[in-house]
């Protein structure tokens, strides 16, 4: 059993524009070193939309919106930069959508390296976070969600996710002092 660190959308673009989101770098930043220690794959998702905008379905204002920001999130920019230390070791994804596995590499990323659980971060809670849940346990991965790792612009979302949601799809849910704990 091999376990991976999935932490997504904790970069500058959304640290320094989205205040919610710098919550997050403190606890994160505190559990890379175990968990790079206790074996674990860490791999940082950020999120980019290509410059020119190719890459925008029309009639989604959602991703129009993040788009019009500009350097927030254009690919290249510095705004699309992990906000937290990254390693050598570690393995660093683009996406381009909410969930970390839609039209990236990481599925085979994780397959190749035999992860079959994963403990998953990042911003936001409702959004990233939740997308990558349901579509990582949909591969057939064991998930926990990092409580204090994740953060969401709506508190009461946050707590909504933590609290119900997570736990009533099986979503082991865990503060980043308490991960990694012992194998189920």
């Amino acid at each position: 059993m091999a376990t991976a660190l999935i932490i997504g959308d904790v970069q500058q673009g959304i640290t320094s524009g989205y205040p919610f989101a710098r919550q997050v770098v403190a606890p994160l930043t505190e559990l890379l070193p175990r968990a790079r220690a206790a074996g674990a794959l860490v791999v940082f998702v950020h999120f980019a939309v290509r410059v020119n905008g190719a890459d925008l379905p029309p009639g989604n204002a959602m991703l129009r919106t993040f788009f019009d920001a500009g350097d927030a999130f254009h690919e290249g920019s510095a705004g699309t930069e992990i906000d937290l230390p990254v390693a050598d070791e570690d393995v660093v994804v683009m996406k381009r959508r909410a969930s970390a596995f839609a039209g990236t590499d990481l599925d085979l990323v994780l397959r190749a390296g035999g992860v079959d659980t994963l403990a998953i971060a990042g911003v936001a809670t409702s959004a990233m976070v939740a997308a990558t849940c349901y579509d990582a346990a949909d591969r057939g991965y064991e998930v926990t969600v990092l409580r204090d790792g994740c953060a969401d612009g709506d508190p009461a979302m946050h707590d909504f996710f933590m609290d119900a949601v997570f736990p009533s799809r099986g979503f082991e849910v865990v503060s980043c002092a308490g991960w990694p704990g012992e194998p189920r």
